[in-house]
């Protein structure tokens, strides 16, 4: 998992295979030239194992300065939140050891029970569990909750699903982020709607999710729509 930004079209963060040790779903370390920094809420820098806004302290290589013709508007967007600080509008967690763990799009929050959940916090967990080969998870309506937790998993090949499985890749969630982060549903799912760029499609999961299955939109963007059917036929499994 690295971060990235498309208008940048360069790396943040980024792991580099055979420098250092991996960890399945952290990031890693800043890459050449970057300076990440994890503020509070009021934009202060955090040291050491923390977790907060993730934030660039100064320029670095191949950084975009302005938004042609809307100067005003790329200030707001990247500098506002936190004067002084490139904002990259991700949440992130820094463990014991230096690496960086992004949270997901401070947008891109579910809130449970009054607790706030990264969808990136939670697919990392589960992608961490040894049969899970990749996860996407998205909030549904809970009339309890509020909102629950509804993920998408494709296991590693040659794996079957199986209940022992689910209950195994829920408690891992569990374990690594506590009961509150719990998945309420596993969509076992033989592959995920992905753009022609590898962008995974998170409006149809979404919709998907909340059984909206006559307001998917246009999908044929995707590198595979075959891929939404198969979703479809899993919604009870």
């Amino acid at each position: 998992m690295c971060l990235t930004c498309s208008t940048f079209v360069n790396f943040q963060i980024t792991p580099l295979p055979g420098a250092w040790p991996q960890k399945p779903g952290s990031a890693t370390f800043p890459f050449f030239g970057v300076q990440p920094v994890i503020v509070d809420e009021k934009g202060a820098e955090i040291e050491g194992e923390c977790s907060g806004y993730l934030c660039v302290k100064s320029s670095w290589p191949s950084a975009f300065r302005t938004l042609y013709g809307d100067h005003e508007r790329y200030e707001a967007t990247y500098f506002s939140a936190f004067p002084g600080y490139y904002f990259t509008g991700d949440g992130c967690t820094r463990d014991k050891d230096g690496y960086y763990w992004l949270t997901g799009r401070v947008d891109d929050v579910i809130n449970v029970s009054g607790h706030r959940i990264g969808t990136a916090e939670v697919e990392s967990a589960l992608v961490s569990h040894p049969q899970c080969a990749e996860a996407a998870v998205v909030g549904v309506e809970h009339e309890v909750k509020g909102q629950g937790i509804y993920a998408f998993v494709t296991l590693v090949e040659s794996v079957l699903y199986s209940e022992d499985l689910r209950r195994s890749l829920i408690l891992t969630v569990r374990n690594q982020i506590g009961a509150f982060a719990a998945p309420d549903k596993i969509h076992w799912a033989p592959g995920l709607p992905k753009t022609r760029s590898g962008k995974i499609m998170r409006r149809i999961l979404r919709k998907i999710a909340s059984r909206q299955l006559d307001e998917l939109g246009d999908t044929s963007t995707l590198a595979d729509p075959s891929v939404v059917d198969e979703l479809i036929k899993l919604v009870d499994c």
